[in-house]
């Protein structure tokens, strides 16, 4: 069976599914972008504008012919069935909560043409607690990026045992196709190479401030000086978001991260500091 894939569908706009529409586009890709509502769509639409400035300062070979281009040319809805009518692979981005995603599969098993592919990005959980819902057991797997795709681009693909070997294939090829390097995992693991190195590390930082051992600041001075490494845990924390490891965290099920994830949310998401996207988390980015 030879796939291939002209029509990509991103679901989620956020922070990380934005750059994934936006790298896909880039790459000469027909790319819908899928949210939920209109707020959530126009701001895609700011995101795609900044990213197109963004590749115009950080990516060789970038102008502001191209990157505009890039941002006016992907389609934005919030009509899931229209999103996803045409699509040869849809790689969903929503939020780390598995109810959510397993709804939202039930929602597209039913919605999508047979053919089309199915790409988890969650950052934690297995795809195989979702497959179920699916609808498409052999053409569902993981796809998950890093964020700042265009700079730190790995692309990690875990099937599960009932991934067609050539879905599989098909997606590596793809994320090549858009500038990414994948990696190829041989069996499923719960936050793939990546975050099973990352999640550990940035929750170590939190258990360190949560515990009013040290101030976040300290936490990541400690680590840059130390080992050479250009930014500490709550730098990355802020990057990635604060509402991602606050999800991760809550529904880990274990009472000690439950714990950090009360102190993420009263001290900083309560408060609108969110990291670099709402200019205030950790460290504040504009006035």
């Amino acid at each position: 069976m030879t796939l291939e894939f002209r029509k990509v569908t991103v679901l989620g706009t956020g922070v990380l599914g934005s750059q994934i529409a936006y790298q896909t586009a880039y790459h000469g890709f027909d790319v819908t972008s899928y949210d939920i509502d209109d707020a959530a769509v126009t701001a895609a639409r700011t995101r795609f504008d900044d990213l197109a400035t963004t590749y115009q300062a950080e990516v060789a070979g970038a102008d502001a012919g191209n990157t505009v281009a890039t941002a006016q040319g992907i389609t934005l809805t919030t009509d899931l069935a229209a999103a996803v009518a045409e699509a040869d692979l849809v790689i969903e981005a929503v939020p780390e909560v598995l109810s959510i995603k397993r709804d939202l599969y039930t929602r597209l098993g039913e919605l999508a043409p047979e053919r089309t592919v199915f790409a988890t990005n969650s950052s934690t959980l297995l795809p195989s607690d979702m497959v179920d819902y699916t609808g498409r057991p052999d053409r569902f797997l993981a796809l998950h990026f890093a964020n700042h795709v265009w700079k730190f681009n790995t692309a990690e693909v875990m099937g599960t045992p009932q991934t067609d070997p050539a879905v599989f294939a098909a997606v590596v090829a793809f994320a090549t196709a858009i500038g990414m390097v994948p990696i190829e995992l041989h069996k499923e693991k719960a936050g793939y190479v990546l975050n099973s190195l990352l999640v550990p590390f940035l929750n170590s930082g939190i258990a360190l401030a949560a515990g009013g051992y040290a101030e976040p600041e300290a936490v990541d001075k400690t680590w840059r000086i130390a080992t050479g490494a250009p930014m500490g845990p709550f730098q990355i924390l802020d990057i990635v978001g604060l509402t991602t490891p606050y999800n991760i965290l809550r529904h880990s099920g274990n009472d000690q991260t439950a714990q950090l994830a009360d102190w993420l949310k009263e001290n900083y998401i309560d408060k609108g500091k969110l990291g670099v996207a709402s200019g205030e988390g950790f460290y504040r980015y504009r006035d």
